[in-house]
């Protein structure tokens, strides 16, 4: 039995306008592939933005909450896991993700870059600043920069990590 592809989607709850509809964008391709979305799981920002965009195109969304409760769950995630964990449960959402997509976020975010790298998970940046500076820690090919939610797909599917 082959294994659904888990892509995680990682970034801030607070999300420019043009960065919450590209997480839209991206969470509908997703969907599109038959992949699974997998996030933080709360109502805002790129969680919500992502999850919405699977959801509305027929994705499974799961969501890896820190919480201890569902009182934050974005109404687009279809599978919440309630964790009370709180900035733990982003070793979860790295290490249950075959491929990690970082979109803009702030430094729960870039602990969740951090640990895929850890994890010699592969990571895609989003619409990211300073990739140049992340070149220089880019040392088993694991950072991949793209500038659209359709060049994450073509990235995602040149990687081809055997799942």
């Amino acid at each position: 039995m082959k294994k659904s592809i888990i892509i995680g989607i990682m970034g801030g709850g607070k999300a420019t306008r043009k960065d919450e509809k590209a997480a839209y964008r991206l969470g509908g391709l997703i969907a599109k592939e038959g992949w699974i979305l997998l996030n933080g799981g709360r109502n805002a920002g790129i969680m919500e933005a992502s999850a919405k965009g699977a959801f509305d195109h027929g994705g499974l969304t799961v969501g890896i909450l820190p919480d201890d409760n569902c009182d934050r769950v974005s109404e687009y995630i279809k599978i919440p896991i309630i964790t009370g964990m709180g900035n733990a449960r982003n070793c979860i959402n790295v290490l249950s993700s075959d491929i990690v997509v970082a979109c803009p976020g702030g430094l729960g975010t870039l602990s969740e870059i951090a640990l895929a790298l850890k994890n010699s998970k592969a990571v895609i940046l989003l619409n990211f600043d300073g990739e140049k500076a992340l070149e220089l820690y880019n040392t088993k090919n694991l950072l991949h920069y793209a500038k659209t939610p359709e060049q994450v797909i073509d990235i995602i599917k040149k990687i081809h990590i055997h799942f």
